[in-house]
């Protein structure tokens, strides 16, 4: 990287950790807009489960809309974290260094807030009981384990479980240093979440080691948790979803997207905490570069999933497919769909100068994701809403309600305010690895060339 600051270890105290020290103003109208936004989609979830589902737009067809929509995207957002930290940890990329923590804590958040939607989904919320643990001796209801359904709450618990792991083992050596630097409540909150972290050099060895092991550990879960999710369609009937393609197609999705939301949240995080001297645009064209090789994968795989529809020949496939792109008003968002989360994006980061500017960067993973919504949109509405001869079986068309409006928004409220919170209360970027960053980018010149003055173990 050409952006090498050099920045002492007492500037990268002061300056990572003066906002969880320092309560500016602006944090709490920030944080009560955001948590207004949440508790809109509280009111509303209590709403649903007084009334029914029927203040939705569902009909007797369209039982999959905005909720699962939302869940898929959300699950896809949180594979950030992996590809951001485990991989770039293990392939030794330095650009990762000031980014790492703020994707695995979008990871976190953005699991939970998908984990939320099949449960609002079901209308009565504590019934889920009976799905978790439905082993109801009185009726005799038992577990279907051949079901997909069954298989995300598993897969999506693990990450979950392995993810929380993972930026928490990362986090104690910048809790020891908030310890340090802190009175009151707050240093034995430190002190207790540190646990005894000294910086003796056995415990930045165990510390070394269990990150490499969790990187490697957590890339099957990475890949297995997004593959579950396609299963809960690749394995249905239904027309526009029973295709093998799916598990690589989510993946990669999920990584187009999630990647693309990390540039957002550098950007933010930039701008919001001053952190130019540590995100600079060499890691935006860095972090350009690697997007432009996934929307490529994610293009062929999208491809296929065509291909594989239209070739087959199968009558319902092919007006499945003339549903997605040529009827109204599928065909109107299929187009917004293809520039907003391929063409337009991709044109622009193969300029070297638009990789290299931040706000550039920011507008175009924002229409990264905003298209990505939409492609998940496209794949689960209209497939539901393919009439099969018997017409007098169907109701009008699926339109959204105001309460999924609500929920939408609800959902980006609470990512947003979990990342806020959580880098009111801990640096977002990660002390430890600045430092290490510091040290491994010192050089010795040597006769007539500059060679590096530490050698990795």
């Amino acid at each position: 990287m050409k952006d090498r600051n050099d920045i002492p270890a007492p500037k990268v105290n002061d300056d990572l950790l003066a906002f969880p020290l320092v309560t500016p103003l602006w944090f709490w109208l920030v944080a009560g807009a955001l948590g207004t936004i949440v508790g809109l989609a509280v009111l509303t979830v209590f709403l649903m489960a007084l009334v029914g589902l029927q203040i939705l737009g569902y009909t007797n067809t369209q039982q999959w809309a905005v909720l699962i929509t939302n869940f898929v995207f959300w699950v896809g957002i949180s594979h950030a974290g992996v590809m951001i930290s485990a991989i770039l940890r293990l392939t030794q990329a330095e650009w990762r260094r000031p980014v790492t923590r703020a994707a695995e804590v979008l990871t976190v958040f953005a699991l939970g807030t998908a984990l939320t939607f099949p449960l609002i989904h079901t209308g009565r919320v504590w019934r889920t009981l009976y799905w978790v643990f439905p082993y109801d001796f009185t009726r005799g209801i038992w577990p279907d384990p051949r079901s997909a359904l069954v298989w995300d709450p598993s897969a999506i618990v693990t990450y979950l479980t392995s993810s929380s792991m993972f930026v928490y083992i990362a986090l104690i050596p910048d809790l020891a240093v908030a310890r340090d630097r802190s009175v009151g409540w707050k240093h034995r909150f430190y002190s207790i979440l540190a646990m005894g972290f000294r910086g003796t050099t056995r415990q930045w060895k165990l510390q070394t080691i269990a990150g490499i092991l969790l990187s490697a550990l957590i890339l099957p879960v990475f890949v297995s948790v997004h593959s579950i999710v396609s299963f809960d369609f690749a394995m249905a009937l239904q027309p526009g979803w029973h295709s093998t393609v799916f598990a690589p197609y989510f993946v990669i999705g999920a990584v187009w997207s999630g990647v693309s939301a990390v540039a957002t949240l550098m950007a933010l995080l930039r701008w919001a905490f001053h952190l130019q001297d540590y995100i600079t645009p060499d890691h935006f064209d860095a972090i350009g570069r690697l997007l432009l090789v996934v929307s490529n994968a994610w293009l062929y795989f999208f491809a296929l999933d065509v291909f594989f529809g239209i070739m087959g020949r199968e009558e319902a496939e092919l007006a499945m497919w003339n549903l997605r792109m040529f009827t109204w008003p599928w065909n109107v968002e299929f187009i917004i769909f293809a520039l907003t989360g391929y063409l337009i994006p991709v044109g622009l980061m193969l300029f070297r100068k638009i990789r290299r500017n931040i706000t550039a960067m920011l507008w175009i993973s924002l229409l990264v994701n905003v298209g990505m919504w939409l492609e998940r949109w496209i794949l689960i509405v209209p497939p539901l809403s393919f009439k099969q001869p018997f017409v007098f079986q169907w109701r009008n068309w699926y339109t959204p309600q105001w309460p999924e409006f609500i929920l939408v928004l609800g959902s980006f409220a609470l990512v947003s305010l979990g990342v806020l919170v959580f880098s009111k209360l801990f640096p977002i970027i990660p002390l430890f690895d600045i430092k290490e960053g510091q040290v491994l980018k010192d050089e010795l010149k040597i006769g007539r060339v500059r060679v590096p003055a530490v050698i990795r173990e």
